[in-house]
């Protein structure tokens, strides 16, 4: 029997077809990694998580000089594009083998880990975001797939959300591939690729300012090859404030986090991330004008939360009474959500996971998670960034967007709540079965 068994387990082990199997990732990552199935797409996000070396019909190990001999015919654009990398012109030039390996059938995609094997600083100060929490570059993958509702969703709609969160698992969303030139990273361009859109409107409040507005106008005459110090350039970027002298780590500075949480901005903590951007406003500012800058910036909040809360308290009252339709136990919860299949609630406010109730929510809760989410962000964001026009129109837009919550909230009061003989009409149709089949 000992001898059976241990032939079997030694003919298994031998198996092609098992180790093949065994190459491929069989589950997700994160929180959910069991309820859904990576794409082909998810080893180009995340690469040293997701990428197994395909067992292509070309063999062998190759030099540098191997590798460039056949690419200059199959892909020369990326010669090229190294050719002129600091890479190549170094005295001794990093090849193609030092970032894929030299085995044919087992090149990888370089993450982080492989950077750090050269560049360990910057690796080690974009880690350092983590001890911040969110948001960071450093936790952008983390916060994508612990998300229910990234689990939940076909993993065609949530493609995009990997292209940006996917900074934490690979130096290319800054340093474009096979370039990976600082000049180019250090340009706004290289950070509005995805700090643009209604979360994170970045673009626009930078654009707006008179930073953004120097830019525009001088940008491309300056040389983007100087150091992000002072004196080096006549506006600050993106990159100057939150990255200045090149450190690889941007959340020491954010007071607000990100505009979407009430937080005290006086803690200990924030008194130092204070003292770090008024440091950073000094390089061209009287320190007494960077004082203005956070009165008036905090001054902004107060304003905004006062706003918010006002709706919330609607929107709660209106869930006490059980007007919501669909209610929440009216839709499909997450497949995952054991909380929400015994207690379906409906979410209102940062603290009851309003972040993650973009979907699967009736109409005045999406109208309120826009407001809070896209108007109010955008808001503090202009603020944040010298742009003051831009969050004033916004408060604007956040005052008549709760107007209409508040006329939506009075109908719904005034509107009879219809009884359905059927609960199982949210529940069902070629959306939600499409979800439970597809992951």
């Amino acid at each position: 029997m000992r001898l059976a068994i241990t032939l079997l387990v030694t003919c298994l082990l031998g198996s092609p077809l098992l180790w093949a199997a065994l190459a491929l990732p069989q589950q997700g990552v994160g929180e959910f990694a069991d309820q859904w199935q990576p794409d082909a797409m998810h080893e180009y996000w995340d690469p040293e998580t997701m990428h197994r070396p395909e067992k292509e019909r070309m063999s062998g190990v190759y030099t540098a000089d191997d590798c460039l001999a056949c690419h200059k015919a199959l892909t020369p654009g990326i010669v090229k594009d190294w050719q002129a990398s600091r890479h190549a012109q170094a005295a001794q030039p990093v090849g193609c083998p030092a970032c894929h390996g030299d085995d044919h059938q087992n090149l990888s995609l370089p993450g982080p880990q492989i950077c750090g094997g050269c560049h360990p600083q910057r690796v080690a100060e974009m880690e350092e975001e983590k001890k911040y929490g969110f948001p960071s570059h450093a936790l952008a993958m983390q916060r994508a797939v612990d998300s229910k509702h990234f689990a939940d969703k076909p993993k065609a709609e949530v493609t995009a959300c990997l292209q940006c969160h996917s900074v934490a698992s690979k130096c290319d969303s800054c340093h474009t591939r096979h370039r990976f030139d600082a000049a180019e990273a250090r340009r706004p361009e290289a950070c509005i690729t995805c700090h643009s859109g209604p979360p994170h409107p970045d673009d626009q409040a930078y654009a707006a300012s008179a930073h953004g507005r120097l830019y525009q106008q001088e940008g491309q005459r300056w040389d983007w090859r100087q150091p992000l110090r002072k004196g080096n350039y006549p506006a600050p970027s993106c990159a100057y404030c939150h990255m200045k002298d090149g450190k690889h780590q941007v959340a020491d500075k954010a007071v607000w986090k990100f505009g979407i949480r009430e937080v005290n901005p006086h803690s200990a903590e924030n008194a130092i991330k204070r003292k770090r951007w008024l440091a950073t406003c000094a390089d061209c500012h009287p320190e007494e004008v960077a004082r203005d800058f956070f009165r008036n910036l905090d001054a902004e909040r107060q304003s905004a939360w006062q706003k918010l809360y006002a709706v919330e308290r609607l929107l709660k009252g209106l869930r006490g009474d059980g007007l919501f339709t669909p209610a929440a136990k009216e839709r499909p919860p997450y497949p995952m959500d054991w909380l929400g299949k015994w207690w379906p609630r409906e979410r209102i406010g940062f603290y009851e996971g309003q972040a993650s109730a973009f979907y699967n929510v009736s109409a005045i809760e999406r109208d309120y998670f826009e407001l809070w989410y896209f108007t109010n962000l955008a808001a503090y964001k202009g603020m944040a960034h010298g742009a003051s026009e831009m969050s004033q129109k916004r408060h604007q837009q956040m005052e008549r967007e709760a107007a209409a919550i508040a006329a939506q909230a009075e109908q719904l009061r005034l509107t009879p709540k219809k009884v359905h003989d059927r609960p199982s009409l949210w529940q069902q149709g070629e959306y939600t079965e499409y979800n439970r089949d597809h992951q």
